[in-house]
This record gives C-alpha cells, sequence and structure tokens, in this order.
C-alpha cells in the first residue's frame, strides 16, 4: 500500500459486521429489569449529537472531502447501498461495475425510504473498469443552502491517486453531474435505486 493519499483502494476489503460483538457486550451488561424505564435522548441531547456530527463534516473542497473519506475509511465501515453489492453491472458515464457506499446518515435515509437524504448525506460510488480495475470514485455530499436547485449536492470526480479529474475542476456544482443526475430530481438526483417509501 502507497504512502500518499488517495481515494483508491484493492476494493476486495470486506466490512466486518460488528453484531456479534455488540451482543456479547449487550449480554454483559446484564439483563434489564422490565420495570426499568427506558432511557431515551433528550432533545437538548439529540440536537448536540447533530451539531457534533456537523462539526465532523467536512468543508465543500475535494481536499477536505478526501481527508474526510481516508480518515473514515469508508470502504471498511460505511454500508453498501440497500438491494446492491460489491461490483454491481454500471452504466455510462460511471464504470462497468460500481460498488456504492452510504454514511450513516445516507443509509438511515436509504433505508427508511425517506424519499430525500438529510444535509451530511455522503454517497460514494467506486467506478470500476470491465477488468475490475478502480478507475474512479464519485462523490455526491448533501450541504443545506449549497445549491438549492440541484438538490443541495456537492459533487466530485476522483482519480485513484486521489486528484480530482478535469485538471480539478470535478469538484463543486459539477454541470455534467447535475445535468445527468436531473432526471432522478423527484429522487434527490439519486440514480442508483429508489430513496421514496418502499
Amino acid at each position: 500500500m502507497s504512502s500518499s493519499p488517495g481515494i483508491g483502494g484493492s476494493g476486495l476489503m470486506r466490512r466486518v459486521r460488528l453484531v456479534p460483538v455488540l451482543l456479547l457486550v449487550v449480554s454483559a451488561c446484564g439483563p434489564r429489569d422490565a420495570g426499568e424505564p427506558v432511557e431515551e435522548a433528550s432533545e437538548p441531547e439529540a440536537e448536540q449529537a447533530a451539531a457534533q456530527q456537523a462539526q465532523t463534516l467536512p468543508e465543500a473542497s475535494a481536499e477536505a472531502v478526501l481527508a474526510y473519506l481516508t480518515a473514515a475509511d469508508f470502504r471498511n465501515s460505511w454500508d453498501l447501498w440497500p438491494g446492491k453489492g460489491e461490483k454491481y453491472e454500471g452504466t455510462e458515464p460511471h464504470g462497468a461495475l460500481l460498488t456504492t457506499y452510504l454514511n450513516p446518515a445516507a443509509a438511515q435515509a436509504a433505508a427508511d425510504g425517506a424519499g430525500q437524504m438529510p444535509p451530511g448525506a455522503i454517497v460514494v460510488k467506486d467506478n470500476f473498469m470491465p477488468d475490475g480495475m478502480l478507475g474512479a470514485s464519485t462523490v455526491m455530499y448533501k450541504i443545506e443552502g449549497y445549491n438549492p436547485e440541484a438538490g443541495d449536492w456537492w459533487w466530485a470526480k476522483f482519480m485513484p491517486d486521489g486528484s480530482v479529474d478535469m485538471d480539478g475542476m470535478a469538484q463543486g456544482r459539477v454541470e455534467m453531474c447535475i445535468g445527468c443526475h436531473a432526471k432522478g430530481a423527484d429522487n434527490d438526483y439519486l440514480l442508483t435505486g429508489s430513496i421514496g417509501q418502499q
């Protein structure tokens, strides 16, 4: 593995589910008395959690988003698009094979059939060539108020070495991305699958 930053990777690493570990931790805590009240997060706690998430989200720049994705180790820690596996058949202009990752906010919205992604949602699509080699990674990042005319999405296309395609121009309000994804405007500009009510 190279020491230079980049979005590339073998794509062969699989996420390890932590369910057995979580079950072990939960069972180690002992049974809860049936009469004990269940603690729910209070409104201030929920607001505090949302504020903390907002503080950790990257600014709208290729450098910041790439650093965030790298630190998040998204290929090993984020969920795949519901109903899609790794390297499913792709369409132009993306690769012949695709793998689509969702950060926790995006995964929750997709699972709930929310109809729209919340601010902070990030969708990363690895675009593979027919031989299975990573050709690029495309990113959609929802930022409230960023571009209301196009669903508030920030777009980027990273090459495997971490550089931004089109000599750095494939980031931000990328007209080519917006133009193509506009046909999915009623699905929050997402074309991978429906995020409406199931």
